[in-house]
């Protein structure tokens, strides 16, 4: 048995890169070569496509963290690590990309449709290439850098050409069964229906329209009331709605009741989609005893501009009817349902904005006595992949900190000597060094 699941919330983590070698060429008759240590490679991304094979963000459920594979390590001789592999989660087509707040990112309509939710960390630099004409040999490398994570939400709004609505109960199921090479589970019951089933329709060689049964509507659904909220988003995107009405009862008004209990309830979510429900199908016909009504619900339906067709899933009756309506109402361009044809690439990175962020100066926080935080991604950047044990790369960050100006701002915020300063996660203790040139050197120690 088979579940539908639609939405799902994930965490996605790209892989770190791998760290830069630090190496001295050795060969014989070549006594003192030069630095030739290999970058790391970089760490492997995450992305989310869409493709037409699945139906569910089940499998979603089962696994919650992914994480794309590492950067190899740099080697001697200027070898580069390998880039981890990248990490595709395959998503049906429909599937909209959210951030944990609930804001859309990116909608994955088209086959092929592919988000990078998650980039893989830089590679560190080798020793190669800190090599300058006064630095020839130096013995520092970088570590890869950390790949991005966060949590995202999947929304799935299927995509249908036709889709049924109607209150619990209306003969849904049955019909998309008699319609299509669907089985949905059919019994004489409300809310038999508890998660779309698709079917679909082959019309000769050629044709073929995806028809969705959608789990029925009471009054009150577009305020969450029974199950159809959460299902009505399923019919944003089909072409055309089809208002399914159980009229084995035989009352004219109570069937008109039953109409415009479902026609409130879509005007209600979204008012624009009640200009695909131009037709109403009457199902059950087999179970009244005259069919007197049929004809009185048809005149009254085309005083309001609906098209009405009695029909009987049980015995077929009408069936044709309807099909040749629905050829007739999906009879446009296609793709409409999508909007494109094309696959479209969305990087949800949010890498050209953290450059940008780079470019400003540093934010300041007062933690408390004597203890404040900096803020700035390229500070961050440095200490989480230099070890600054080491002389040569504390003397680099002095020189980005002198060209980022932090010892003003912080002494703006009232640090004194002593104070605790905190970037990322190392302390280290506030000694202003007024000595130092300002802007002397350090553009090599800035590549992003």
């Amino acid at each position: 048995m088979a579940f539908f699941v639609d939405e799902a919330r994930i965490y996605v983590e790209g892989g770190r890169g791998g760290d830069g070698a630090v190496s001295f060429r050795r060969e014989k008759f070549v006594p003192k070569g030069g630095p030739d240590g290999g970058d790391g490679g970089r760490g492997g991304s995450v992305y989310i496509e869409a493709s037409p094979d699945l139906y569910t963000l089940l499998d979603l459920t089962y696994q919650v963290r992914y994480r794309a594979q590492d950067g190899g390590r740099g080697e001697g001789k200027g070898k580069r690590g390998r880039d981890g592999e990248d990490l595709i989660i395959k998503v049906p087509c429909g599937t909209v990309v959210k951030d944990d707040d609930g804001r859309e990112l990116a909608d994955l309509v088209v086959p092929g449709d592919r988000a990078l939710v998650a980039r893989g960390g830089r590679g560190g630099r080798g020793n190669a290439s800190f090599k300058s004409s006064v630095r020839q040999s130096p013995r520092v490398a970088e570590r890869g850098g950390r790949g991005q994570a966060r949590w995202i939400r999947l929304e799935l709004k299927i995509l249908a050409d036709v889709g049924l609505l109607g209150l619990p109960n209306a003969g849904k199921s049955s019909l998309l069964a008699a319609m299509s090479n669907a089985n949905p589970k059919i019994g004489d019951y409300p809310f038999t229906t508890l998660a779309p089933n698709l079917g679909v329709l082959s019309v000769g060689e050629e044709v073929r329209l995806v028809v969705a049964d959608l789990p029925g509507l009471i009054e009150g659904a577009s305020e969450g009331k029974g199950l159809g909220l959460r299902f009505l988003k399923h019919a944003e995107r089909t072409r055309v709605l089809v208002q399914v009405l159980d009229v084995s009862k035989g009352d004219l008004e109570e069937i008109w009741r039953d109409f415009e209990v479902v026609r409130d309830e879509v005007r209600a979510y979204r008012e624009d989609m009640l200009r695909r429900m131009s037709l109403v199908v009457g199902n059950k016909v087999d179970l009244l005893p005259e069919r007197t009504v049929c004809d009185l619900l048809a005149r009254r339906f085309l005083d309001v501009g609906l098209r009405f067709v009695p029909t009987s899933a049980l015995t077929g009756e009408g069936l044709d009817g309807l099909v040749e309506a629905l050829l007739e109402l999906t009879s446009g361009e296609p793709g409409s349902r999508a909007g494109r044809v094309e696959p479209t690439f969305f990087d949800l990175s949010g890498t050209a904005e953290e450059r940008l962020r780079r470019l400003e100066p540093p934010r300041v926080e007062v933690l408390g006595e004597g203890l404040f935080l900096v803020r700035h991604g390229l500070l961050e950047d440095f200490v989480a992949r230099n070890d600054l044990s080491l002389d040569e790369n504390l003397a680099r960050f002095k020189k980005i900190l002198l060209k980022f100006q932090v010892e003003k701002v912080l002494s703006r915020f009232g640090a004194r000597p002593g104070d605790t300063v905190r970037i990322g996660d190392v302390d280290f203790e506030f000694w202003p060094e007024e000595q130092m040139a300002e802007g002397e050197g350090g553009e090599e120690d800035l590549e992003d």
